[in-house]
């Protein structure tokens, strides 16, 4: 194992501020259309995956 951190949370993107905590970069957004409008950009930006969790949720992962 080298010790390097290999899997992380790149930022949090919701609808539902009570579903989201300190810790990573999060995003509150008025609707579902711009949620994933924050979703698919900040997959590109931060060359993540985002995985969405529920209707109201996506995490932004580094695999």
């Amino acid at each position: 194992m080298s010790g390097e951190i290999e899997k992380f949370i790149l930022a949090i993107i919701t609808t539902n501020p009570a579903k989201a905590a300190g810790g990573t970069a999060i995003f509150i957004c008025k609707d579902k259309d711009e949620m994933d409008f924050y979703a698919k950009n900040m997959e590109a930006i931060l060359d993540g995956i985002a995985h969405g969790i529920g209707e109201d949720l996506y995490v932004v992962v580094k695999h």
